[in-house]
């Protein structure tokens, strides 16, 4: 049981996993950090307020913490930015360019012109309406 255990921790996937999650959690505290100690004291000057973070409103003895939730929207769209365009966008234009050469790949299917639907290439008659194929 003890082998099957370390077999599994020693995969390269789930390392590869527990590495992501370390870098991710020290991303996100970075990216919180820039947020509450440089956007939000931004944000404040123009708004007015010396601590943005402490906007508040009540509603019937509840207090709403507004500034905290901008706060973390603002780190969670500067996270997903930053993960968009240093992680996503390089990939997709790296697999773009590995696919240029490539030849796609044949139909499989066309479309009735009678109703439009689709349809394998070699019938001779649409399931759909049933009108005769050319």
């Amino acid at each position: 049981m003890l082998k099957g255990f370390k077999e599994f921790m020693l995969r390269g996937n789930v390392i590869d996993l527990a590495v992501a999650v370390v870098i991710g959690g020290a991303f996100g505290a970075v990216v919180t950090a820039l947020v509450k100690d440089l956007v939000t004291p931004l944000i404040a000057a123009i708004v007015g307020t010396p601590d943005f973070s402490a906007i508040t409103f009540t509603i019937n003895s509840s207090k709403f913490l507004i500034g905290d939730f901008i706060n973390a929207l603002v780190s969670f769209l500067l996270i997903g930015s930053a993960i968009y365009f240093f992680v996503v966008a390089p990939v997709n234009a790296l697999m773009a360019r590995m696919k240029r050469g490539e030849v796609p790949p044949d139909p499989t299917t066309k479309k009735c012109p009678e109703c439009l639907s689709e349809i394998p290439i070699a019938a001779k008659r649409c399931a759909f309406c049933t009108s005769q194929q050319v």
